[in-house]
């Protein structure tokens, strides 16, 4: 049963989502969708954990790289108040990053992932390290670009989480949590925003729910599928790449337990509701204004959506066209051209496209596909395309 709201105009979302959850059978998920401006869907369904207790409508779900979009339009809040450019090196605001050859590396190149500093499974002995942010930080100082920065580009899988998010703490002087509540939740007045979850909203956060599509936590397996893929695909894709960016030893081993919510790892830890998410994407589809609420200039969302590359990732196998920490958008239907957002491991995601005035979000329980997104979003996102364009 499909609770929440819509605009009769996208009746069609709630049945595509109400399809998706009876073909698998267990789990939850919602989905916000904001049209000019305009909430036009807020609904909800499913199952929030293995008991089967149902999903309700403030419940919110870990949503994976989901959470680096979310990470990058904080970062663009402090850069449209002048404090610091897209330009500057990352040095001038944390000196101990310059280290190991790192000290021209631009904030452009961080969230654009041309900093070359994606690898993590030789950097750390197991993925528990990554609950230690001060030994995370000590970790990225430390690490030497695995190529020269701006001539290639490597998806910052999980490193992303600790350059981005200590750089806004240097730039801002207040934590990470501090920031994101101050600059996005409060201004937008959003109801479920997380990155390391207090203790006192874990009830509210759905439990995740693995099926036998996840990836292998054995390297060789990984390894021995990227080959398949590379073959039957015709794809350039190295598996080196993808274990140094995406698999510490140990990775699922955090993750899939309580501990993941332990501190802030803003390349995977975040927790949202749809409607927060779509909430924040509204924003940036409308020229970084919601509801007259000022969240960026229309200049500072123009430079934090154009496209920066369009080579073929090293780590993910095709073209991203990565923004400043955003990636192409599309659906079923094929990319859109103008879109942008972030996708996250498990199914969630969320884009804005600023030629529509259409924003789009998913976040869901059950954990399948890749770690790339699936196509549940994709399929969400067509419907909600549809719906916007006959109006």
């Amino acid at each position: 049963m499909i609770h929440g709201h819509l605009h009769p105009d996208f009746w069609d979302v709630a049945r595509v989502l109400e399809k998706q959850l009876r073909r698998q059978r267990r789990g939850g998920a919602a989905v916000c969708v904001y049209h000019r401006g305009e909430k036009v869907v807020d609904v909800w369904t499913g199952t929030r954990d293995s008991e089967g207790r149902p999903w309700q409508e403030d419940t919110m779900s870990m949503s994976f790289s989901t959470t680096k979009g979310v990470v990058a339009t904080a970062l663009h809040v402090l850069v449209d108040r002048g404090l610091a450019d897209y330009d500057d090196p990352v040095a001038k605001y944390w000196p101990a990053f310059g280290e190991a050859g790192k000290h021209t590396i631009t904030i452009r190149q961080l969230l654009c992932h041309e900093a070359g500093l994606h690898r993590i499974r030789s950097s750390v002995d197991h993925a528990e390290r990554m609950l230690d942010w001060e030994y995370m930080r000590e970790v990225m100082e430390e690490l030497i670009p695995a190529y020269k920065p701006g001539s290639r580009n490597g998806y910052h899988a999980l490193t992303y989480g600790w350059l981005v998010g200590e750089l806004i703490q240097r730039i801002a002087r207040r934590p990470l949590d501090q920031v994101l509540r101050e600059e996005l939740v409060e201004p937008l007045e959003l109801d479920g925003v997380h990155i390391g979850t207090p203790r006192d909203q874990r009830h509210r956060v759905a439990e995740l729910l693995a099926s036998g599509l996840q990836p292998p936590e054995a390297p060789k397996p990984l390894a021995n599928m990227a080959r398949s893929l590379s073959r039957t695909f015709r794809l350039p894709l190295d598996p080196g790449h993808i274990l140094e960016a995406l698999l510490p030893k140990g990775i699922f081993d955090v993750i899939f337990s309580d501990r993941v919510h332990d501190a802030p790892m803003p390349a995977l830890n975040g927790v949202f509701t749809a409607r927060s998410l779509a909430r924040i994407y509204a924003a940036l589809a409308g020229g970084g204004e919601i509801d007259g609420v000022r969240l960026l200039s229309y200049d500072t969302v123009r430079r934090a959506s154009t496209i920066q590359n369009t080579r073929i990732d090293l780590v993910v196998p095709i073209p991203m066209r990565w923004r400043l920490g955003y990636h192409m958008a599309g659906t079923t239907r094929g990319i859109l051209p103008k879109a942008f957002g972030h996708f996250g491991y498990g199914g969630s995601g969320a884009w804005a496209d600023p030629e529509r005035n259409l924003a789009v979000a998913m976040v869901v329980n059950r954990v399948a596909g890749t770690p790339f997104g699936d196509l549940r979003m994709l399929s969400l996102g067509a419907s909600a395309l549809r719906c916007a364009e006959a109006r």
